[in-house]
């Protein structure tokens, strides 16, 4: 007996050391790829091609499903590079194929829509485009993904599986990735990597969480219709704007007064537009908004509440409202959720790639994006990329006119795209069906 119990703790002993050896390694070869991959991002003539790119669509930018010139200029690189790809998914979306063309599959993935939006930053490759500008990102996000692109291709001879990037339309408000889903391509992917730059955290900087990571995102539109007439006689009409008003400020007790404070929910109206003249109640008004959650149940309950609460607001003032949540778009996007096993992953890829103390823990916080489409057909998960130096002014956040990037960050990204795909294949983290 304690001949076999001395055997059992020298197996364990063995195993264990064995184990350890092959974690070391692993380590090891994660931080010899990642730096040479990064080596190869900043190289001066690779990485004046990849912000060339960027450059040329930030100066070109285009909204959800009107992303021609952007395909087209992402075809043509891809033309260069000898990569296949099929055209067009989803009107504009192009998934192109880097491998051997067997599983594994993982996907890196990267939006190429605008914001509708005017430029205000003063600099050589400002916006061309009157109203329209990359002030989400998305430009670097694509450039960052080619640039992954000519890394992968030239290692596609060594990828044990297959690597497809996903160039997808339409993610701010249109639903981009639920109908690049529709078209059958992504079918056989295992699992899929996005990252996203951010301007509050510095160039160098990576962040995550595993699990939930951001808000389940819907929006609506109500008109009020009442009867419009002259503003000396309210009692010879219905008028809207009261109702409209009033709905408004009801809506703002749904969060305060009916859902739990510890669940994170979120109803805001972004627009109220009714009349034009000081004299003349109108006929009709319309507001619309946002409402988020951080559960399925939460963002249905929300999507109710703002019917009933804005119908039964117009009935009290004697008008009409009809409600639209843009169902067909579709909305709302679900939870993101990161698959945890894919963010441990990712995660050790990033330590290795720009050490462990720049590897922070994301905070969850209620935007939406439409990558969760994603999440709930293979693992999905997100990263965020800082892009903030305080030497570029201005100093502000995504979706405003004064958004700057700094392009050296994009290399980092580069290189993630590219390290996590390729270590990814080599050890797959899901069976391959």
């Amino acid at each position: 007996m304690m001949g076999f119990m001395l055997f059992g703790f020298l197996l364990l002993s063995i195993l264990s050391q064995s184990w350890a050896l092959e974690a070391t390694a692993t380590e090891s070869e994660l931080e010899l790829l990642t730096r040479e991959l990064l080596q190869s991002a900043k190289e001066p003539e690779f990485f004046e091609w990849m912000i060339g790119v960027r450059r040329r669509i930030h100066q070109y930018p285009e909204t959800g499903f009107e992303e021609y010139r952007t395909s087209q200029l992402i075809r043509s690189e891809l033309d260069s590079l000898g990569i296949k790809y099929t055209w067009p998914v989803a009107k504009t979306g192009i998934v192109a194929s880097i491998g051997s063309g067997s599983k594994p599959v993982f996907a890196l993935r990267a939006d190429m829509d605008a914001l509708p939006i005017q430029e205000q930053v003063e600099w050589e490759f400002k916006s061309k485009i009157d109203g329209k500008m990359h002030a989400c990102g998305h430009d670097a996000h694509v450039a960052m993904l080619l640039g992954a692109a000519k890394i992968l291709q030239s290692r596609r001879n060594v990828l044990k599986g297959t690597v497809k990037l996903v160039f997808q339309p339409g993610e701010e408000g249109y639903a981009g990735a639920y109908h690049m889903l529709q078209h059958g391509i992504l079918d056989d992917i295992d699992a899929i990597f996005f990252i996203h730059v951010v301007a509050d955290l510095p160039t160098g900087v990576i962040s995550s969480r595993p699990g939930q990571m951001l808000a389940g995102s819907g929006r609506f539109s109500a008109t009020i219709t009442g009867k419009g007439g002259h503003a000396a006689a309210p009692h010879k009409n219905r008028d809207p704007i009261i109702a409209a008003a009033s709905a408004v400020l009801a809506l703002q007790q749904i969060v305060s007064r009916e859902i739990d404070p510890l669940e994170a929910t979120v109803v805001t109206v972004g627009y109220l537009e009714g009349g034009k003249a000081f004299n003349v109640i109108p006929e009709s008004v319309k507001f619309g908004g946002t409402y988020r959650s951080l559960s399925p149940e939460g963002l249905i309950y929300l999507k109710e509440r703002i019917k009933e609460v804005t119908e039964l607001q117009a009935l009290v003032h004697r008008c009409n409202a009809t409600l639209d949540f843009k169902e067909e778009t579709p909305l709302p996007y679900p939870v993101m959720i990161n698959d945890e096993a894919l963010y441990r992953h990712i995660k050790k890829v990033g330590d290795a790639l720009v050490g462990e103390p720049n590897v922070h823990f994301f905070p969850m916080i209620m935007g939406g994006e439409d990558f969760s489409f994603y999440s709930q057909h293979f693992a999905a998960t997100i990263f965020v990329l800082g892009v903030k130096n305080e030497t570029l002014k201005p100093d502000r956040p995504l979706h405003t006119p004064y958004f700057v990037i700094d392009e050296e960050a994009l290399s980092i990204g580069v290189a993630l795209n590219a390290a996590v795909a390729i270590s990814y294949l080599d050890r797959p983290l899901v069976e391959s069906h």
